[in-house]
C-alpha cells in the first residue's frame, strides 16, 4: 500500500540525515497518514479515506468533505475520491 494521502496527493519526501561531522545519509519523510470515515452531506453517506492530517485539516478549512471535493483538481485525487466526486456532482445536477 502506497503512502499517498488520497485527497490531497501528498506522499513521501526524500532528504538527508546531516551528521554532526555533516555526513549525509538518504532518508525518507512519510506522510502522517490516518484511516478516518468523512460524512458527505450531499450524499448522505460516509466514505473511508486514508488521509494525511495536513489533509484533514484542509477539510475541515473548507467545510467538509463535499466542499473540498468541488474545490480541488481531479490531478490530486485518488481513483476512489474522484468516484465519489463524480457521483456527488451527478447528484447536484439532478
Amino acid at each position: 500500500m502506497s503512502r499517498i494521502c488520497e485527497l490531497t496527493g501528498k506522499g513521501r519526501q526524500i532528504g538527508h540525515n546531516v551528521s554532526h561531522a555533516n555526513n549525509k545519509t538518504k532518508r525518507v519523510f512519510l506522510p502522517n497518514l490516518q484511516n478516518v470515515t468523512l460524512m458527505s452531506d450531499g450524499m448522505e453517506r460516509s466514505y473511508r479515506f486514508r488521509v494525511s492530517t495536513h489533509g484533514l485539516r484542509s477539510v475541515e478549512h473548507v467545510g467538509g468533505l463535499d466542499n473540498w471535493l468541488l474545490k480541488v483538481s481531479d490531478g490530486s485525487l485518488s481513483p476512489r475520491a474522484l468516484k465519489v466526486k463524480r457521483e456527488l456532482a451527478k447528484k447536484q445536477a439532478a
